[in-house]
């Protein structure tokens, strides 16, 4: 089979594999109907991703038909289309039985597939604890609204969830591209009472005036005083950086009111620097780290009532054999780009 595969610091390359095969009981075998590129591709590509294993097939934001179970496989069955979660988890271990399933002590536990082993850029991937890692599609449900669940949209469900947003809030995401988009469709549902979106990129700040007319928008050099004068307590309640840069994460705590949360979502390239003599007496909650894809069920049934839809974001579509100009235009920001979607 096709497998876009991580060769070298800088390289990735579309090469043959033989298909997978169950390794275990618990796996499954899915071939892959729809694939996409992520930023956190990129990061392994510029090496930013020190535990990725070269020689592994890249990508983990897919969707797929069920092929092959093994015999203790019990929540899905050949045939049945599913989303497959970015991260695999045991769902026993203490992290995962208290839904941290970023931090299952498994072997494989976190995020594996497409960077530890192999992923879904190709015709089939093989994905350990499919009961935990695997979810049926609704049948209302397209493969196109379904495919960013087990990622992208997790993340932003995730970081919502986290970040305790209330109808009195004034909500301030920091970056406007996918996975900011997705945060804020999480943010929505939570209904505050305001909702600011930070961002540089005219062609994104189009985007979200066209979709989402009713969330402020504002530029970074302006963030700091428009969210002063859009919020109730000299700042934003809760912040949720997305950006993933050394100037957004000092905008994240800077635009926070005391006692705020602030959220990162966002997989930096480099460390950052707290300096905490500029933040003392700020008071401020800072909540980090991957994202727990454990709420994939409830965000399908979400998608399926209508409330979610991520399809928007979708740009362009290539298929696997044209993956290489695929990565061309989503790592160098052309023609708009914003989700891409690689057919297979």
């Amino acid at each position: 089979m096709l497998a876009y595969t991580y060769i070298e610091h800088g390289k990735f390359e579309l090469i043959e594999k033989p298909k997978p095969e169950l390794k275990d009981t618990r796996d499954a075998i899915v071939r892959v109907t729809l694939g996409s590129i992520c930023t956190s591709d990129l990061h392994i590509k510029h090496g930013s991703v020190p535990r990725a294993v070269p020689g592994t097939t890249v990508g983990h934001e897919m969707v797929g038909i069920v092929e092959q179970v093994g015999p203790d496989v019990t929540s899905v069955r050949p045939g049945d289309r599913v989303t497959v979660n970015v991260e695999t988890f045991c769902g026993k271990c203490f992290f995962c039985r208290h839904g941290y399933v970023n931090n299952c002590t498994d072997p494989h536990g976190g995020w594996a597939l497409g960077c530890r082993i192999d992923g879904g850029q190709a015709e089939y991937v093989r994905v350990p604890y499919a009961n935990q890692g695997l979810n049926r599609i609704p049948d209302t449900v397209s493969d196109e609204q379904a495919l960013f669940v087990g990622d992208v949209l997790a993340t932003g469900f995730w970081a919502t969830r986290i970040s305790e947003i209330t109808e009195e809030d004034t909500v301030l995401i920091i970056g406007a591209g996918p996975t900011g988009i997705c945060t804020l469709l999480c943010a929505l549902l939570k209904h505050p009472k305001r909702l600011i979106i930070c961002e540089k990129s005219p062609e994104r700040i189009r985007f979200v005036r066209q979709h989402y007319p009713h969330v402020l928008v504002t530029a970074p050099e302006d963030c700091r005083e428009f969210v002063r004068r859009n919020s109730d307590h000299g700042g934003a309640d809760v912040v949720l950086e997305v950006a993933g840069t050394e100037d957004t994460f000092r905008l994240a705590w800077e635009c926070a009111r005391p006692n705020a949360i602030v959220t990162i979502v966002a997989l930096y390239d480099r460390p950052q620097i707290f300096p905490l003599p500029d933040m003392y007496g700020k008071n401020l909650t800072f909540k980090t780290g991957g994202v727990d894809g454990c709420d994939c069920a409830e965000i399908l049934r979400l998608i399926e009532e209508g409330k979610i839809d991520t399809t928007p974001l979708i740009t362009h579509r290539f298929p696997l054999n044209e993956i290489e100009e695929a990565y061309r235009i989503f790592e160098n920001k052309l023609e708009g780009v914003g989700k891409i979607i690689i057919n297979i």
